[in-house]
């Protein structure tokens, strides 16, 4: 894939999380969380379908049936290269469509649990987290296989399409969770402090800061993805060339620049907000460390060095040779 292809994609996912966060707070009958989605919108289409009439009902039934023995199509289909452990969450998986799907279609055991629309929307984010972590899990081990039985060529192919999906799981932190988050700190702020919404304006914009602080480690780790794609571009011509050794090294510099910024970030708005804490409505002082994005830069970090090291021992090596 391009780094053009891929910038687009990634452009379009932020567009839709962008337009997905809207939505769950101006239709939140239809639309309660971006974790729901799309299996509250399957529910609801469902239960109209059903509702329709006995043709629609019957109908609705043989659709709720397909989509939740989805996942066992392809185990069908992986059955055909020989099975594997994993393959097991596939099954797994169409059992819980069945069971996610169901009370989608019919939210009145998830009212009497919960009083509250809130509780209804959690609720609903918690089956489709349910069925996104199976889903995760599956691709996760099936990856770690790839790994480990693949030879030098497909394990760079194969690490190329985890930097893909890094990059993915970075735009949607951004444009999907934080994004949502500053959308629910705006109504609490506002839900918090009728009366007073002349004197909110500072506190509006500190919580615009705080969603920029929040994204940007996420924000400098998909620059590091895009360097991390031309480093295995370089690798996969020639792992020994010189354009390859510049790549890691541009990649290491990168990487000391980005854990450098994620640490100063932090405390530079935790400063501001205590000089500006009279004006504010809400404090959010703390000391947040973006594990994930210091993890995956470390990673690059000592991958981009361990190349650089490997050129200069091949180089020793001819000179002696």
């Amino acid at each position: 894939m391009k780094r053009k292809i891929l910038f687009s994609l990634l452009a379009a996912e932020a567009a839709i999380c962008l337009l997905l966060a809207v939505l769950n707070t101006s239709i939140s009958n239809k639309f309660s969380s971006v974790m729901a989605f799309p299996f509250e919108q399957i529910g609801l289409m469902l239960r109209n379908l059903s509702l329709s009439g006995t043709a629609g009902n019957v109908a609705a039934i043989i659709l709720y049936i397909i989509i939740s023995l989805v996942p066992c199509a392809f185990l069908f289909v992986r059955k055909k290269h020989g099975l594997r452990l994993e393959d097991g969450l596939l099954a797994l998986l169409s059992a819980g469509l069945f069971f996610v799907l169901y009370y989608m279609i019919n939210p009145n055991p998830i009212n009497s649990w919960f009083a509250t629309a809130t509780g209804i929307s959690i609720t609903k984010a918690i089956l489709g987290g349910t069925a996104y972590s199976v889903i995760c899990a599956y691709i996760i081990l099936r990856v770690l296989r790839l790994f480990f039985s693949g030879s030098l060529e497909k394990l760079q192919k194969y690490m190329m399409v985890f930097l893909y999906l890094f990059g993915i799981a970075f735009v949607y932190l951004i444009f999907g969770t934080e994004f949502s988050k500053l959308l629910d700190s705006y109504a609490t702020l506002q839900a918090g402090n009728t009366g007073n919404e002349h004197l909110l304006g500072t506190s509006y914009a500190f919580l615009v800061i705080q969603f920029i602080v929040d994204s940007l480690p996420y924000a400098l780790d998909i620059l590091v993805v895009f360097s991390g794609i031309t480093l295995l571009h370089e690798l996969t011509v020639d792992r020994y060339s010189t354009a390859a050794v510049e790549s890691a090294e541009r990649l290491s510099r990168l990487c000391g620049v980005v854990l450098t910024i994620m640490v100063l970030v932090t405390a530079t708005f935790n400063i501001l907000q205590t000089l500006f804490i009279k004006s504010l409505f809400i404090v959010d002082i703390s000391v947040q460390i973006p594990l994930l994005s210091i993890a995956f830069v470390l990673v690059a970090l000592l991958l981009s060095r361990f190349i650089a090291e490997n050129k200069k021992l091949k180089d020793d090596n001819d000179s002696i040779i």
